[in-house]
């Protein structure tokens, strides 16, 4: 029994369904193994969820949430990532005062990924500080495990790159992290998810 409850929830891990209708779906698998639409988990105001993920670093905690509204598909597969454990002991591979700090390759070299590229989804979402976007190469549409964090706003960046989250909390630690560090761990925090 539990071999198959550990199946299902990594099938939902990796999958992703599709509503009665045939429309394409995102879910991601809830600690219970349910799956969550996506696009139907509560939102603020300037639309970020209600779910939030920690990253450990030694320097401190970073808590950031996700904009699953402008970027489902991203988003859950970040989501994905985080609950496989995938980013736990990665490195932080660029790190570049005033610009950015980027993770999520698990060789360090900035050319490593998930195996599974993401179809662009641009937004009107700004680069602030503590935004969080998908690092990509020329090909719009090959982006895939890596991520940057912006360390002051970069308008010049907008509507080119995937905005998916933004920091909440912890903003102070992301001027300390330096290439090299490493990620202690990613958690997401499930809690409260679904509009009524």
């Amino acid at each position: 029994m539990q071999t198959i409850k550990l199946f299902s929830f990594i099938l939902l891990l990796l999958l992703a369904g599709c509503d009665r209708s045939g429309h394409k779906i995102e879910v991601i698998a809830n600690p219970n193994g349910e799956e969550i639409d996506i696009e139907k988990l509560k939102t603020d105001i300037g639309g970020l969820s209600t779910a939030s993920a920690t990253m450990k670093t030694i320097h401190g905690d970073i808590v950031f949430r996700f904009y699953t509204k402008a970027a489902p598909r991203t988003s859950a597969r970040v989501m994905q990532l985080i609950q496989s454990k995938f980013y736990d002991g990665l490195i932080i591979h660029r790190a570049l005062p005033n610009f950015i700090i980027q993770m999520g390759d698990p060789t360090g070299t900035g050319n490593g990924g998930s195996g599974t590229k993401l179809k662009a989804e641009f937004n009107e979402l700004q680069h602030i500080k503590g935004t969080m976007g998908m690092a990509r190469g020329m090909d719009k549409d090959s982006a895939d495990s890596q991520f940057y964090i912006s360390l002051t706003t970069l308008s010049h960046l907008d509507g080119k790159n995937t905005v998916f989250g933004q920091v909440v909390d912890g903003l102070d630690i992301l001027p300390k992290l330096s290439k090299g560090d490493r990620i202690i761990s990613i958690t997401l925090n499930l809690k409260d998810l679904t509009t009524n």
